[in-house]
């Protein structure tokens, strides 16, 4: 079964964006929680040189990305691989980049605890961490919408939320990671750019 996200298609060239200038060419990239595939095919073909190894918790998603890997080059788009960003070691290492995709505000906290510390474990030193979604900062919602968003995602999950940028620093900070740039994109969500310290 192939999956259809309007909301990557949306928000795709905004991220490459970003993604040009921090991303090294022939870089190893892993993506977590890639979803649909969509992104994996995008990013894969647009950034040079580039080995993508897409991952996701979801055996149906984990389908769904190969079902995109079919149209791409499979040097590029490797095939994915079942990972569970909360419980690191993940597999992969030696990696140049690690790309995070509206997870963080949908998984429980200690997915966000396991994303730095499996970053810290599978990047090389210098290597960066790029997450993107809607975030707070300093305890402020950025937009109305983000704050109704944040009151949905607790009523669906009361592990789930829209989390503030003061907390995931501090875990960074503890795990060799410091917050390089922040990046505003459209619909109110922000690209965040961590980099794990040599």
């Amino acid at each position: 079964m192939r999956y259809h996200a309007p909301a990557a298609d949306r928000n795709k060239g905004p991220i490459l964006d970003v993604l040009k200038q921090v991303v090294p060419r022939d870089a190893y990239v892993l993506e977590l929680a890639s979803g649909s595939g969509q992104h994996a095919l995008f990013f894969s073909s647009e950034l040079s040189g580039v080995r993508w190894q897409p991952s996701d918790l979801n055996p149906e998603a984990i389908a769904s990305i190969k079902s995109y890997r079919a149209e791409s080059d499979p040097e590029r788009f490797l095939d994915p691989i079942l990972v569970d960003a909360s419980n690191p070691p993940w597999g992969p290492t030696t990696l140049d980049a690690i790309l995070c995709v509206n997870m963080i505000h949908i998984s429980p906290w200690s997915a966000s605890i396991g994303l730095f510390g499996g970053g810290a474990q599978s990047l090389k030193p210098g290597g960066v961490l790029v997450t993107y979604g809607p975030y707070r900062f300093g305890g402020v919602f950025t937009a109305p919408s983000n704050q109704a968003f944040d009151e949905d995602l607790k009523r669906r999950n009361p592990e789930w939320g829209v989390r503030d940028v003061n907390d995931l620093e501090r875990v960074a900070r503890e795990r060799g990671f410091v917050l390089e740039s922040t990046h505003s994109l459209p619909a109110n969500n922000h690209l965040l750019v961590w980099r794990l310290q040599g």
